[in-house]
């Protein structure tokens, strides 16, 4: 049985991985392969830069880029020396862009000229004089740009490679010291919230809460140290730099970095390389699917990994070829996961729950009126207590707020605990439809939907009725070359659901239509539109 990691910063783990075993393979991507010596010693050189530049504990160095070796390394040589390493969501808008680069406060931001379809040197001149935007900004470093350096106002824009000249002289007993001095509650990563409907929140992670859970859901997955993750997920994102990389990093496995996906070269990736840890969304999972070579219908290397989904979704992704895929909750403020199904758990369990609480963490349903605890079976608001986030980033009264009495955190989620102890969502608080007095959460039709034969996703909302107050409507998604009825629908519900659980209003829509955050989430604020539009009302 694999034991827990005796580090608990970053600087010791990554020390300890390249003492026991120097030659393991650690990261590879951009036809890059680094091994644990490799890497540490490529994170030193990076921290000995930024070090040079007078970046140190509790500053902030942001990094704008896809999926590359040079993320995870900025990443972790910032937190070596105890800064924060701040993900910049490379979907962002310029004027997300330049609030979360204000609101972060960084010194230094790491990117990459340009990625897919965005250009992030002509967003950054785009939003103004950056001594007014960005005011404690003194360093801009273009990765994979040629030996240059130039100063505007007060920032110094530079290569990768000048950057890491900086460091040449910095003593390794400094480096020494720098890593010695990271304690396990130092700040270690800033992550901000997709933000669907408001400015996003800063969520502050700690170095050891990192390692900690990281482990924990690595446990839930039977991950091991001969393990190879395939990462295409973002790293902005808490489930690619919190989540995923921490599960693999504190279980000395191998970390495979693809930029952006791209299901074709998402399969090449995964078969050249034998990934057995498989992260991603249903999305992905249906363009993986539809881009299988002929007469290829498994990826035969993948063994386990967290998704998330409808029941049919996550069966379809274990026939796949990650048979011990695992079902997952959580949010950022919880280190990303807080629930995971274990791997060896029956796949309809998988399936259709998102697992017992991990260790260090309890989870509590209550009333959404009047707070108080819920027994098994009921659906109220999910609370948590345990591994938690150091806090809302320049924001304590929004921090404060967000737990209650007891000291639980308030998720916003709906859900339950089963007769197992097994935890299953239900979808947002502010998403439950009361409709003739009786409460509905709409994930539970939703789960109900996509198990129809032509369904690919379901969403469901509350629309006004004045007999009922609120009653459910539901958009379709119909997979591809199937068509499908509202009467079928409606009929296929009323099989498994109680009557006032029936959707009253069915509109069955292409994928193309939804309306998404720049991170992909369906917009749920806006789907109401998408009824009154074609004056679509309840009967």
């Amino acid at each position: 049985m694999p034991t827990m990691p005796a580090a608990r910063t970053v600087p010791r783990l990554l020390e300890d991985w390249a003492a026991l075993d120097p030659a393991h393979e650690a990261l590879v991507g951009g036809g890059e392969r680094l091994n644990y010596g490799e890497l540490l010693a490529r994170v030193r050189e990076t921290a000995a830069a930024l070090h040079a530049l007078g970046i140190g504990k509790g500053d902030r160095v942001a990094i704008l880029m896809g999926n590359r070796v040079e993320w995870l390394v900025l990443a972790w040589a910032a937190q070596y020396i105890g800064a924060i390493a701040v993900g910049m969501n490379t979907w962002a808008t310029a004027r997300e862009f330049a609030y979360a680069l204000q609101h972060s406060g960084v010194t230094l931001l790491a990117a990459a000229p340009t990625f897919l379809r965005q250009d992030f040197r002509a967003m950054l001149e785009s939003i103004g004089p950056l001594a007014e935007r960005a005011p404690e900004l003194r360093h801009v470093v273009w990765v994979g740009e040629g030996d240059e350096a130039h100063v505007g106002g007060n920032v110094t824009q530079m290569s990768l490679s000048t950057l890491l000249r900086h460091g040449a002289h910095v003593a390794p007993a400094t480096i020494d010291r720098l890593g010695a001095d990271v304690s396990p509650d130092d700040a270690a990563l800033l992550v901000y919230s997709s933000g669907s409907t408001s400015l996003p929140k800063g969520i502050l992670l700690r170095q050891g809460a990192l390692i900690e859970n990281g482990w924990h859901i690595g446990q839930r997955q039977h991950v091991d140290e001969n393990d190879r993750l395939w990462l295409a997920v973002s790293l902005f994102w808490s489930l690619g730099s919190a989540n995923a990389a921490f599960n693999l990093l504190t279980h000395r496995g191998a970390i495979v970095l693809q930029e952006s996906f791209n299901a074709a070269d998402a399969i090449a990736l995964i078969d050249s390389e034998r990934c057995t840890v498989f992260y991603g969304t249903p999305n992905m999972v249906s363009a993986i699917a539809a881009q299988m070579p002929p007469g290829q219908t498994r990826l035969e290397s993948l063994r386990t990994g967290v998704t998330i989904g409808s029941p049919d979704q996550i069966k379809r992704l274990a026939a796949l070829g990650p048979q011990k895929i695992c079902n997952v909750y959580g949010l950022t403020e919880t280190y990303g996961n807080c629930a995971v199904t274990d791997a060896d758990e029956p796949l309809d369990v998988r399936a259709t729950t998102m697992g017992k609480p991990l260790p260090g963490f309890t989870v509590r349903v209550v009333d959404l009126d009047r707070g108080y605890p819920l027994p098994v079976g009921q659906v109220g608001e999910l609370r948590i207590k345990g591994r938690m986030f150091a806090g809302y980033f320049n924001d304590e009264a929004r921090t404060a707020s967000s737990y209650d009495s007891d000291g639980f955190f308030r998720s916003g989620d709906l859900g339950m605990i089963d007769q197992h102890g097994q935890l299953i969502y239900r979808g947002r608080v502010t998403e439950m439809v009361k409709t003739g007095g009786i409460n509905v959460a709409p994930a539970e039709v939703e789960e109900t939907l996509t198990q129809h034969p032509a369904v690919e996703s379901a969403f469901v909302v509350a629309l006004p009725d004045t007999v009922n107050d609120e009653v459910l409507g539901a958009i379709v998604i119909a997979r591809d070359g199937q068509e499908i009825s509202e009467k079928s629908l409606e009929a296929f519900c009323r099989q498994s659901l109680a009557a006032y659980k029936v959707p009253r209003v069915f509109r069955i829509l292409r994928e193309s239509e939804l309306p998404l955050t720049t991170t992909g989430k369906v917009k749920k604020a806006e789907l109401k539109a998408l009824f009154a539009q074609t004056g679509m009302v309840s009967r």
